[in-house]
Formats: C-alpha cells, sequence, structure tokens
C-alpha cells in the first residue's frame, strides 16, 4: 500500500470517528402517565399507584403524560396547584371529600406520532371518603384507559393507543449521553497519524 492511500485511510478515520464522538447518543424512555401529589408547594413523586393511594379531603393529585428515562426524571404537571383555587366553586358535602386534580397532557415532543395533547386542565373531585385518587380521576376526567396490568395508560382517551412503550429520546436528552473520554482520545490519535502520513507522503513525493 502506497503512503498516500495509506494516509487517505487514517484521514477517513479519523473523520468517522470525531463524527461519532461529536454526535450525541441517542437516550431511551419510556412515554408514560406519572403520578405526583402535591407536598405544599412542590410536587412530589408518588410512592404509590393512583388505585392504592386515597387521598385526603382538601389534597392535591397530579398526572403527567410525559417521555422519561425513570422516576428520577420524570416530568412534573405545569402551573400553579393550590387547593383553594382548584376546588373555590365546590362547596364541601358532608361525608364525601373534595380532591384537587391537575391533568397536564404534556408537549406536543411528548405525544406519540399522529397525536396532538389536549390543554392541561384543573378540576375538583367529590368523592366519598374511601375513595382512591383513581376514582376521583375517574369522576372528572373519562375515559380512563387501563392495561391488563392495571397501569394507567391514558386519561380522557388521551393517548389514543399505546401504554408505556419504551422508545428512543432525542438526541441531546435526559441522559446526556456524550460523547467519552476514550472515544475523543481515540479520534485525536488517529487525527495524529493521519497527519503524520500525510506529511511523510508529501515529503516523498518531493524527492
Amino acid at each position: 500500500m502506497t503512503a498516500a492511500r495509506r494516509a487517505a485511510l487514517l484521514v477517513l478515520a479519523a473523520l468517522t470517528l470525531c463524527a461519532t464522538a461529536a454526535g450525541p447518543a441517542a437516550a431511551t424512555g419510556y412515554r408514560y402517565w406519572s403520578f405526583w401529589e402535591r407536598d405544599g408547594s412542590r410536587w412530589t413523586y408518588a410512592t404509590q399507584g393512583p388505585s392504592t393511594t386515597r387521598p385526603a379531603d382538601g389534597s392535591v393529585e397530579g398526572f403527567r403524560f410525559a417521555l422519561s428515562e425513570d422516576s428520577s426524571d420524570a416530568s412534573r404537571p405545569r402551573g400553579t396547584a393550590d387547593f383553594g383555587t382548584i376546588c373555590a366553586g365546590t362547596p364541601a358535602v358532608g361525608g364525601r371529600k373534595r380532591v384537587g386534580l391537575v391533568v397536564d397532557f404534556g408537549t406536543p415532543a411528548d405525544a406519540p406520532s399522529g397525536e396532538k395533547p389536549p390543554a392541561p386542565r384543573t378540576a375538583c373531585a367529590v368523592v366519598s371518603e374511601d375513595a382512591t385518587t383513581a376514582d376521583a380521576l375517574a369522576t372528572v376526567a373519562k375515559p380512563l384507559r387501563y392495561d391488563t396490568n392495571a397501569l394507567l395508560c391514558a386519561i380522557a382517551g388521551y393517548p389514543g393507543q399505546g401504554c408505556g412503550e419504551k422508545v428512543a429520546a432525542a438526541p441531546g436528552g435526559t441522559s446526556g449521553g456524550g460523547p467519552s473520554l476514550g472515544l475523543l482520545a481515540g479520534a485525536g490519535v488517529v487525527a495524529l497519524l493521519a497527519a503524520g502520513a500525510f506529511w511523510q507522503a508529501r515529503r516523498r513525493g518531493n524527492e
């Protein structure tokens, strides 16, 4: 193999490695409804599902549809969510409780292909004292859809299909999958070898 050909191959390898190093990795996540509880002025990720959580009178519960890698980076419901505002027009009823609900359908970037998220909404559910969050949600946001494992798949009919499916997030997403130091170093070494080969080929061509 001639020196010029060897140099050309090394340059191609250097360009390939550099392009790979510069391109962020695509994160993998799940598109699903996350469940949140309002604790004072902030949202906390619920430790139980809505079908087993029994909120007290005056509670605020939230749902957010989004693409997330796991619960640690799940998107919170947006907007203000105090009980006094949500249930201001709903008087207390003896023997029943009021639960403020925030339903955030997410952004177009979170939506499944061909679907458009509705605008976020709030509602005040009046339910029996032993009702679960799922019971409260069913009174204000039908139709709900669950899978065979009782996972909440759709609220108010959104999304129309799918349920917690695994999808590839957009490059540069929450995982921050940037290039590794090893890959960058390898690209640098190949680039140096390519430069040296070119210098040798040029020197020989001038002899």
